[in-house]
């Protein structure tokens, strides 16, 4: 829970770095998210692992989305 919370502090800080510093940090975060996720649910029980899911498909909406297209072949908007 203290590494969720850590993870939590660290995307806020760098949404509030200028658009150009926010996608190395950014990605680093949407990497190491699915993992955290999973390890809370492990831990901690699906409650969290779904509380979680939907924090992070929320926070990550766009790249998601952005990637998604992208991977499936779709027309990306940039």
């Amino acid at each position: 829970m203290t590494f969720a919370a850590l993870w939590v502090i660290c995307a806020t800080v760098v949404g509030l770095l200028p658009m150009r510093l926010q996608f190395p940090p950014g990605f680093i975060l949407l990497i190491c998210a699915p993992v955290l996720i999973i390890w809370l649910g492990y831990d901690h029980g699906w409650f969290w692992l779904v509380l979680a899911f939907g924090g992070f498909v929320s926070m990550f909406r766009n790249p998601i989305r952005f990637y998604w297209r992208r991977w499936t072949g779709r027309e990306v908007a940039e």
